[in-house]
């Protein structure tokens, strides 16, 4: 069997390019539809860009982890890790371009996305070197269950709680307890601290599929597409008593976005790995530096929207105004052509950074 299974880097490299092309528009004002997040209940293409990033964390710790012996050292070097992320995280909330370049402490976002990364990549490691595959699987049932339960059944400040966004949901009322002010929206956060739980469960249903693709079985993309389209099946079904939600982190959205996560890397999988046919190179370049590169993406743009020109428009403003706006052309498809650029500019970077062979372990 290959060292390297292909398909596994060009997903991970295709799911990074899609986060930043979601979180880069031209302006926000005109953003297609499947560009945004759902409001509440549903999803949108764009609600499955990081639960797929989470699964195949949960994958790669399969192929970075399966020979690696729990002990001292080994839980070091998660630990390590999970603490670069989180901290790469906290500085992004706390950034800010005016001295003393950091954010009053009141106004500084506490959870977010490579915080939850950080969170999710020491649980998922940790569990998978201490655990067989059906205390996993066995863990996995109990966390999206126990979710369900305690989300919908366990009554909140003396009435019954609700899936809704209001102050009786579990998850809204504890991310504004614990965290305050420190959250992204006033009265929750969509990286909050009880939906990160259910988040685990994603790389765990990830780990799943890594154990299949370094297995011996036949026929592994179509184990996974049956796998897919089971997980679908179940998170559709469980979708009429526990909603699919990306806030909540509700866990028929992690059966149905893990699905979904299947069948595309089955896809892959099959053109790559097995067919052997020459596909995305591109994206496997950028999945070999995911994490520099979204947080690169995500510190510059935070200066082009903080840094002021002569008429006291952002950068970011100045560019889109003057360089992608047209009247010739829709505003949704003049915000998604920067975006766009955006994303190309950094394939190109990973390009360069993959040839001359600069990678950069976070």
């Amino acid at each position: 069997m290959k060292e390297r299974i292909v398909s596994v880097d060009i997903f991970r490299g295709l799911t990074i390019a899609l986060m930043i092309l979601v979180n880069t528009p031209g302006t926000w004002e005109y953003v297609y539809a499947p560009l945004r997040h759902a409001d509440w209940h549903g999803y949108t293409p764009t609600d499955l860009v990081f639960p797929f990033f989470l699964f195949i964390v949960g994958t790669s710790i399969v192929f970075a982890y399966r020979n690696k012996t729990p002990n001292a050292v080994t839980y070091r070097k998660i630990s390590i890790r999970t603490l670069k992320l989180i901290g790469l995280g906290l500085f992004l909330g706390a950034f800010t371009i005016s001295f003393p370049f950091f954010k009053d402490f009141e106004q500084i976002r506490f959870p977010g996305v490579l915080q939850r990364i950080g969170v999710v990549f020491f649980f998922a490691a940790i569990l998978f070197l201490n655990c067989k595959w059906k205390v996993l699987i066995g863990i996995c049932i109990a966390i999206l269950v126990g979710y369900w339960v305690w989300l919908g059944y366990i009554p909140l400040l003396g009435e019954a709680p609700t899936f809704e966004r209001a102050p009786n949901n579990w998850a809204n009322y504890l991310d504004v307890q614990v965290f305050g002010s420190h959250n992204y929206k006033e009265d929750y956060d969509p990286e909050g601290l009880l939906s990160t739980l259910p988040s685990i469960a994603s790389s765990l249903l990830g780990i799943f599929t890594g154990l299949i693709l370094v297995s011996k079985r036949a026929k592994k993309e179509a184990l996974l597409v049956s796998l897919g389209i089971s997980m679908l099946a179940l998170g559709y079904l469980w979708d009429m008593a526990f909603p699919i939600n990306k806030a909540l982190w509700s866990s028929s959205f992690v059966l149905v976005t893990a699905g979904w996560a299947n069948l595309l890397l089955a896809l892959i999988y099959y053109i790559t790995d097995v067919k052997g046919i020459q596909f995305g190179s591109i994206f496997r370049y950028t999945g070999a530096n995911a994490i520099t590169l979204y947080f690169l993406s995500s510190f510059v743009s935070k200066l082009l929207y903080s840094i002021r020109v002569g008429d006291g428009m952002s950068v970011h403003q100045w560019l889109f105004e003057n360089i992608y706006r047209h009247n010739v052309l829709s505003g949704e498809l003049s915000s998604l052509l920067y975006g766009l650029t955006v994303v190309g500019f950094y394939l190109l970077l990973a390009l360069v950074m993959y040839r001359r062979k600069i990678f950069i372990k976070v």
